[in-house]
């Protein structure tokens, strides 16, 4: 206030006049959410970095974090739900439904709000607009076309009924473009306590607490101080329950940086005034060892016992007599092969909010996991899991970090201390320091082919650093050497991955689970094979594909469903164009060289010989509404529609007619984990399933007994159709159930897989999906800098459940690929920022060709397979082997940074 009792800030918000008190300095960004309700302006770095919280202050884009609050007094600001209805909102809103534009959600309003300006100020080109706001979803093109088509009129609704291979909109893609989904940090009332954690400032330390209780009694605003003491079941988590060894609170040593001893609980206010520097704590740095070859030697510190030089395990696939093959080969290649941590630079950093309700604690938190984080929240907590409820938010990215275990035991703790609500939301430096990484790699690799060109045996050998606590270690080692061989006939093999544990952050899920690191050391050497035995890149791929009735190096045969040799073939004209292409340009060129590449990738959908179920539920209401009950978590793949369209499908409605229920351990059934590509498959097939119990349910009510019945809603009944014959079912009369249902099904699908044997033979999955990409680049020979041109990506889906999310998958798994092979690297305590950790803007991604191939695979859902995972595999391979045919060169790690090939370029010059 100031001397006559007036507030100090005024502004008008979206046309209307707001006012309020705020501390001095305080961000825009804070003010708009907390002060005035305005949670469609998103937080993801506080930085400017990132851009989701673009507002307009008097027309212009405003990085809402960087501008002081007191700065907007006085002047008018709009956030995307003030544009909404407004003609270039509107238009904006449907031309992002319309191209899928709009994945996870979270960059969408500060999309949108650039998008405004531009299309207001009508200067320049779109891209340049939205090049302050970053998307890792999506891949930037389908904005691109969303913003243009919208600046040029925009285009009619996607319509259909969403029958299977139709392209609708996405059913959630409404609440995504207004602003109005709900995220980790949006579900809070302002009188919730904050939860602040306590981080290890070192890699490896020993430390001791002080006075706690002072601290506590003495601070004010502080209501609880959490440490090991305070959890009541077991101080443990993990993802595989025999490998968990990651404590919530560390006790007397840390094994990481940013790794958690303590969380303090207080007021808002008084969390903001709280600094580290005086909580009650002494630290001692430790010798660490951050290198996993020099972890495995007898002299290096044991993070673990039982683990024995730091191997946390091994994973082990053989067939045939590979050194034999090897030996009599008439063409052989080898190289070593590193790659470096991969941050997953999701938007949304972790958050969520909890509160203790009549006895019961709920946690409500971004998740890719929500039974697996109850099941984990059972045995911390020390309660019986009817005590427990998770009900996950919106999730603004995931990409396999966000199946871990973050905020949720923090909230939950802190909640039963305070026995109130309480909030917490990670900062961009902390999420970065805490949470997982992909696994760095060193792989040694070596392969073979006989005189007409076919493979006769290959060698791999990889450490990969799993760093502090196992995570989905055990699953990279078991899966890389299934996948290492690439989709290709290799009859003599031998593949070994070694999971190393590092006083490094955890190594984990992202995005292929260790595959694309394997695939880069395969496909740049194949390329280097196909030189030697004088055969085209392509040519040779082909030869070697993987075909029907051949087994792959586990023994699996497929007697259909193998689309790699399609995808090569997709790829053949535009391979032979780009190379006429590069000749043609190269003839001219002076310091800029073109090159063109190919790879190809393949993946198992699922768990690798595990089960791996899904249970999906649905019913019929009196009122004559059909409830579909769908817990696979949509982290913007965009399970909500695929996984609708596939129950629509098999129920025979109209896929617009379902009322959705999310995942809540409390009314939804476990679809499992949102990992491994598995949703279209696994929780497809289940909610196929399901779709066809409550059809033959109702069929059997109406005793009829039609494959082309179609059933719909009316107000209080339910009517079957086929043809002229229409049956109308009153539901008044009839019971309902404990869920409200009068009609009602719940199945399960879990797919068919047989345990490896000590060689890795057996039934790893049910189904893998299928890729080759092409690129085209161009280097700068005097810089080493790399410009992609364009991408052609061909992928085996097996039947396009929703062409438009396919290619959504596409865009989005290329970018990230690029991002790893250009320019993202990870290190601890260096890029722990959206400024010093690189991730590809607008401006980096060039024209994304896809191609959709569809052999339909047996077990899939009307033939679909897993697509999420597979996009990333060959595209940095892709890129590689571009950059080599461009400069001359064999670039061995990724990424290729600008000094790394610009040295590799003069090495190559001097001989």
């Amino acid at each position: 206030m100031d001397g006559s009792g007036v507030p100090l800030i005024r502004f008008v918000l979206n046309g209307e006049d707001v006012s309020f008190d705020a501390p001095t300095g305080e961000r825009l960004s804070a003010s708009l959410r907390e002060r005035c309700g305005a949670k469609d302006v998103k937080i993801g770095c506080n930085a400017g970095d990132c851009g989701a919280c673009t507002v307009l202050v008097d027309g212009a884009p405003t990085c809402a974090c960087l501008m002081a609050s007191a700065q907007a007094s006085g002047r008018t600001v709009e956030t995307v739900s003030g544009l909404r209805n407004g003609d270039e909102g509107k238009a904006l809103a449907e031309a992002f439904q319309n191209h899928g534009a709009a994945q996870c959600g979270i960059c969408t309003p500060g999309m949108i709000v650039s998008a405004v300006a531009w299309m207001r100020s009508g200067v320049g080109r779109a891209e340049d607009a939205l090049g302050g706001v970053l998307c890792r979803c999506t891949g930037y093109r389908k904005i691109l076309d969303a913003v243009n088509e919208a600046a040029q009129g925009g285009a009619p609704a996607l319509n259909g009924s969403g029958e299977m291979g139709s392209a609708i909109r996405r059913l959630d893609g409404a609440d995504k473009v207004s602003g109005s989904e709900k995220f980790g940090d949006d579900v809070a009332g302002r009188n919730a306590a904050v939860v602040h954690v306590v981080r290890a400032p070192f890699a490896r330390a020993g430390f001791r607490f002080g006075d706690l209780e002072g601290f506590r009694t003495n601070t004010d605003g502080i209501l609880a101080v959490l440490t090991a003491a305070d959890v009541k079941g077991r101080n443990c988590f993990g993802v595989i329950p025999p490998f968990a060894d990651q404590p919530v609170f560390a006790v007397d040593e840390t094994r990481f940086r940013g790794e958690a001893v303590a969380a303090v609980v207080g007021t808002a206010d008084a969390i903001a005034r709280f600094n580290d520097s005086e909580f009650p704590i002494t630290w001692e740095e430790l010798p660490s060892v951050t290198d996993p070859v020099k972890a495995m030697q007898s002299d290096a510190p044991n993070l673990h016992s039982g683990r024995k030089n730091n191997v946390m395990i091994k994973g082990f696939v053989e067939c045939g007599n590979s050194d034999a093959a090897l030996k009599n080969a008439a063409h052989r290649v080898s190289g070593s092969f590193e790659t470096g941590f991969v941050e997953h630079a999701y938007i949304e950093p972790e958050a969520g909010f909890a509160d203790s309700v009549d006895g019961r604690v709920e946690v409500h938190a971004c998740t890719q996991a929500p039974v697996m984080d109850l099941e984990s929240l059972e045995d911390i907590l020390g309660m019986d899991r009817s005590q427990i409820r998770v009900v996950p938010t919106g999730v603004g990215g995931g990409f396999g970090s966000k199946l871990d275990l973050s905020v949720q035991p923090y909230l939950a703790l802190a909640a039963l201390a305070v026995q109130g609500p309480v909030r917490i939301n990670y900062s961009r430096r902390e999420s970065m320091q805490s949470t997982t990484k992909r696994h760095p790699a060193t792989m040694r690799v070596e392969i073979g082919a006989d005189a007409d060109g076919m493979v006769s045996g290959m060698r791999f050998d990889g450490i990969f650093n799993t760093g502090a606590y196992a995570s989905w270690g055990p699953t990279v080692a078991n899966r890389v050497p299934v996948h290492a061989s690439g989709p290709y006939v290799v009859r003599d093999y031998r593949a070994e991955a070694v999971g190393v544990h590092t006083h490094c952050p955890p190594s984990g899920a992202f995005r292929g689970f260790g595959v694309p690191q394997a695939a880069i050391a395969q496909e740049v050497l194949f390329d280097e094979l196909a030189a030697k035995c004088g055969i085209d890149p392509l040519e040779f791929r082909v030869r070697n594909a993987l075909k029907n009735g051949v087994p792959t190096v586990c023994g699996q045969v497929f007697d259909q469903g193998v689309g790699i040799g399609a995808c090569f073939e997709a790829l053949r004209k535009p391979w032979h164009d780009a190379l006429a292409e590069v000749a043609t340009f190269n003839e001219t060129a002076s310091n800029v060289r073109r090159g063109v590449g190919i790879a190809a990738g393949w993946y198992g959908c699922g768990n690798t010989s595990l089960p791996n179920p899904s249970t999906i539920k649905a019913g019929v209401r009196k009122d004559g509404t059909f409830v579909l009950h769908q817990g696979a978590m949509d982290i913007g793949q965009g399970a909500n529609t695929v996984i609708s369209q596939i129950f629509a499908q098999a129920f025979g409605c109209d896929v617009h007619r379902l009322e959705l229920i999310g995942a809540d351990t409390d009314v939804t059934p476990d679809a499992g984990k949102t990992s491994a590509s598995r949703q279209t498959f696994v929780s497809g097939n289940a909610a196929r399933l399901s779709g066809l119990a409550l059809r033959a349910e109702i069929l059997r009510h109406c005793n009829m007994d039609s494959a082309t019945a179609r059933i719909a809603a009316g107000d209080g009944v339910v009517l079957v159709s086929d043809g002229s014959m229409v049956n109308e079912i009153p539901l008044a009369s009839l019971t309902m159930d404990t869920d409200g249902y009068v009609f009602r099904a719940e199945e399960t699908y879990d797919p068919p897989t047989k345990p490896l044997d000590e060689n890795g033979q057996g039934v790893p999955y049910a189904q893998f999906g299928y890729a080759a990409h092409l690129a085209v680049v161009d280097v700068d020979m005097d810089l080493g800098t790399v410009t992609p041109v364009r991408f052609v990506a061909a992928h085996d889906v097996g039947h396009a459940v929703n062409p438009m999310l396919v290619e959504g998958q596409v865009h989005g798994g290329i970018a990230q690929g690029l991002g790893m092979a250009l320019m993202e690297e990870y290190f601890p305590g260096r890029t722990e920022n959206l400024h010093d950790y690189l991730i590809p803007t607008i401006g980096d991604i060039p024209p994304i060709e896809t191609v959709i191939v569809e052999e339909p695979d047996a077990h899939g859902p009307y033939g679909a397979k897993g697509l999420g995972e597979h996009v990333l595999i060959p595209t940095a391979p892709a890129l590689m082997n571009a950059i080599n045919n461009a400069a001359g060169v064999q670039m061995r790690r990724v990424p290729v940074t600008p000094s790394r090939l610009r040295a590799a370029i003069l090495e190559a010059q001097n001989g």
